[in-house]
């Protein structure tokens, strides 16, 4: 295994030892130093080029080992394809796929001379999304391994790669770059918090790791049973009560934007696991509900980014911390319960409880803190894995412009959405003669169900749901996140924060 050691920017120049990664255009086109080096080699590159098939086709790589004429250990020629395809989506793919060409290579220092032909000359920005793409698909968790590698006697076989990328102005690169990083520390928190076992992260873990964005600036204000009792968030503590372990309220506050702006609001669920309670889930494949608290891990995950490159925003992150467990004193189907807002809520299905837990959630913050919108996301269902796989997280709102503003965030950031409907007729699905809702709508539909019912907590407010169920966790591998937990979600919000909420 190869973990990223050490990630910096340096002035254009050739390295003397070590890894060279060259860039080439559509056709296998140089930028001048990297030309300059490759006439170094004896027998030239192109000749090899040839051989090896290489056009400079985006992501495609060219390996030599040991080239003649040079002190190199190797030079990996990357393709770009068409240069005025490239945007920051595209680099920080490249970044994924150069960062796993040399983890494959086990090299130790490697140098990407980050030029492109007929390139403006200004690639800071790109050079920090790249950097991003390496730095995500460097991403392991291995925490609990005790052995690094099975081979020769469970010796660690760990290499450390420190990467340099060298570019016209590196100063500019690495003004970038103090962005682009905090974002990439947000993706590989909400990461780390998906992948920890539920016996070590549960909801007093979490919302402590969560306290630890005060380090940042973060406001911290954590909310125990006592606190919630007096709120009457019957629903939320109703979805705790079969478990030892107390839930939590945690309220994040990131006050970087102008002073009596309204702030955007973000809420996560925090399921840190989820048996299904009396509503028991199958064993086979129980163990993965240690991620069903994957929308508190990226609202957390969010706030961090924020917070971290200091953004021109007032931003709320709320996430409801509970574990759902079988239990003498667990909630029964047929139960009832008072949701904070007064609403009674029938319990069909008690493995049906993510959307308990928001229900308050959301009340709680759209009634204190007045926000502009307010988003929340949840791994809620598996029916949206049915509908979107694992490539697509479903989409509900009650605005037309949030649609659009979160369909291109996605775009951008490469973690789309697709919109799903809502309606009063979908909406009636949840009547019940016995209260004034019940928590599911059966088989049918079921994602857009869940989502009508949350859409019952949140008053006037513009609002979107996300259910990211297949996508926060076992998604689809990509050249960033090649592991069991995406981050999924921690980009995405991040861009539609830039590009709608900052000046």
């Amino acid at each position: 295994m190869t973990h990223l050691s050490k990630l910096s920017f340096g002035k254009l120049a050739a390295p003397k030892s070590g890894t060279a990664v060259l860039f080439a255009g559509e056709g296998g086109t140089l930028g001048p130093l990297s030309a300059e080096l490759a006439g170094s080699i004896t027998g030239g590159i192109e000749r090899a080029a040839k051989v090896g098939g290489f056009t400079g086709k985006n992501g495609s790589t060219l390996e030599l080992i040991a080239p003649a004429g040079i002190d190199l250990d190797r030079v990996i020629l990357v393709g770009l394809g068409k240069t005025e395809d490239l945007d920051g989506t595209a680099w920080t793919k490249l970044g994924g796929s150069v960062y796993s060409a040399l983890a494959t290579a086990k090299a130790e220092s490697a140098a990407v001379l980050f030029e492109v032909a007929d390139a403006p000359a200004d690639l800071a920005s790109d050079a920090a999304a790249f950097a991003m793409g390496a730095k995500l698909a460097a991403y392991t968790f291995d925490t609990y391994k005790t052995k690094k590698s099975e081979d020769d006697g469970g010796k660690d076989k760990d290499k450390s790669l420190k990467l340099t990328i060298a570019v016209d102005d590196a100063k500019a690169a690495k003004k970038a770059w103090e962005g682009a990083q905090a974002v990439a520390d947000g993706v590989c928190l909400a990461r780390d918090l998906v992948n920890e076992p539920a016996n070590v992260l549960g909801p007093e873990e979490f919302a402590a790791k969560a306290g630890e964005l005060a380090e940042l600036g973060v406001d911290i204000e954590t909310l125990g049973e006592k606190e919630m009792k007096k709120l009457k968030m019957e629903s939320l503590l109703g979805v705790a009560l079969g478990s030892v372990r107390p839930p939590r309220l945690v309220i994040m506050r990131w006050n970087g934007g102008k002073k009596g702006d309204k702030p955007v609001a973000f809420v996560g669920k925090g399921v840190t696991f989820d048996t299904g309670g009396i509503s028991i889930k199958p064993a086979g494949g129980m163990e993965e509900m240690k991620g069903d608290m994957g929308g508190a891990a990226t609202v957390t995950g969010l706030m961090h980014a924020l917070a971290a490159r200091k953004a021109k925003v007032n931003a709320i992150g709320v996430i409801g911390l509970v574990e759902n467990m079988p239990d003498g004193k667990a909630q029964r189907p047929g139960d009832i319960v008072k949701a904070m807002s007064g609403t009674t809520i029938e319990i069909l299905n008690t493995d049906a409880e993510g959307r308990l837990v928001l229900a308050d959630a959301l009340w709680y913050t759209q009634d204190r803190f007045k926000p502009a919108v307010m988003i929340d996301l949840a791994t809620l269902t598996g029916a949206v894995i049915i509908a979107l796989g694992n490539q697509n997280a479903g989409m509900f709102t009650n605005s037309d412009e949030l649609a659009d503003q979160l369909t291109a965030a996605g775009k951008a950031s490469d973690e789309p959405v697709w919109r799903l409907p809502l309606s009063k007729e979908y909406d009636k699905l949840i009547d019940t003669p016995n209260a004034d809702v019940k928590n599911t709508g059966g088989r049918t539909a079921g994602s857009i169900t869940a989502a009508q019912f949350l859409q019952r907590f949140v008053n006037d407010v513009t609002w979107a749901h996300l259910d990211i169920a297949g996508t926060a966790f076992g998604a689809a591998k990509t050249e960033v996140s090649k592991g069991w937990a995406s981050g999924y979600g921690v980009r995405l919000l991040n861009q539609f924060v830039a590009d709608n909420y900052e000046n």
